[in-house]
């Protein structure tokens, strides 16, 4: 399975600050940006890298390695509870492009949790998206899946190198129905929670991201 779980220590101290409710909205939407940049680190070390020898301040050849496609990178911010993320994410890809998708999913309550949720699109606006291209959806929470879904439906005609999912908190239930519709997309969280509640939010989770992150 195309997950990869970004649980270093520092990840985990961030996302414990995220859970507790007495975290005010500050400092929620600044640990938002730091995760984002860590996240974005740990995606920048699976891209493909490539051997090099520079010259270095003393006229001697070093050799190194550059990563292919790092300054290729578009990044899809799924408006508004991504934008601390995404400002996160361009620290670690400052040269990237931008896309965004206004999404609102519809609230409710359901007498069992539910195994999709409807989401409207309010607007949407992709770069030219190119082959040698790395996509990096950025939405901090995965729960069923639904706006992942929609976002990669609206891309279908984009013919990227590689698709990544960029979260802080995914359900177990929402990584197999994404990595079963889509198995090339790669989906980095900082973690799995086991369960989705009744009205569709990831338990034990952190709450509503946007609401915390903007009052």
């Amino acid at each position: 399975m195309p997950l990869f779980k970004v649980d270093t220590p520092l990840a985990r101290h961030i996302l414990t600050q995220l859970r507790d409710r007495n975290t005010n909205q500050v400092l929620f939407r600044k640990n938002l940006v730091r995760l984002g940049r860590l996240i974005g680190y740990e995606i920048a070390n699976t891209m493909e890298v490539e051997e090099v020898t520079v010259e270095t301040p003393l006229s001697t050849l070093a050799r190194g390695v550059r990563i292919v496609g790092l300054e290729r990178v578009v990044i899809v911010n799924v408006m508004r509870a991504a934008t601390p993320l995404v400002e996160g994410l361009l620290k670690a890809f400052p040269s990237a492009r931008q896309g965004v998708v206004v999404a609102k999913r519809k609230e409710g309550e359901f007498d069992s949790p539910p195994k999709e949720m409807e989401v409207d699109i309010h607007y949407y606006k992709f770069p030219d998206v190119k082959e040698e291209d790395n996509v990096i959806i950025a939405d901090p929470m995965v729960a069923t899946g639904s706006t992942i879904l929609k976002v990669l439906e609206l891309m279908r005609t984009s013919k990227a190198k590689k698709y990544y999912v960029a979260s802080v908190l995914s359900s177990r239930y929402g990584v197999d129905r994404i990595t079963k519709q889509y198995p090339y997309v790669n989906i980095f969280t900082v973690e799995v929670d086991p369960e989705i509640n009744s009205m569709g939010y990831i338990v034990p989770g952190l709450g509503d991201a946007g609401d915390r992150a903007f009052g």
